[in-house]
């Protein structure tokens, strides 16, 4: 029973960059589709407890204006979203914009923060 609550807490504790690992192994090498495991563990969770299957678990990253520092948030987007330096100035300028959909809560608060901290305003969806 120790060896099961020890790893519950590592699954638990993984990263998102893990969790993204995590499912490539479990479909390249054992053929569980990501999609599949993740409707095995909300039909747990519903049959569980009703409130923890209508929680949301993708959220998009909204830009909803630059703030007084632009170019800290310009480069901040282009490294986060891997664009060129004119195609995240294009998508700064363009407030309110989507920065990243359907990410999960962690690494949507992270951004949030990132974001938040260059002077930007955002907003999660």
């Amino acid at each position: 029973m120790a060896d099961l609550k020890d790893f519950a807490e590592q699954l638990v504790n993984l990263t998102v960059k893990e969790v993204n690992e995590l499912a490539d192994i479990l479909k390249e090498e054992y053929g569980i589709e990501p999609a599949a495991a993740a409707v095995a563990v909300a039909g747990g969770a519903a049959a569980g407890g009703g409130d923890a299957a209508e929680e949301k678990t993708e959220f998009d990253v909204i830009l909803k204006a630059a703030g007084g520092s632009k170019l800290a948030v310009v480069k901040l987007v282009k490294e986060l979203t891997g664009l060129g330096l004119k195609d995240a100035k294009e998508l700064v300028d363009g407030a309110p914009k989507a920065i990243k959909e359907g990410v999960a809560k962690d690494e949507a608060e992270a951004l949030k923060a990132q974001l938040e901290e260059a002077g930007a305003e955002v907003e999660l969806k």
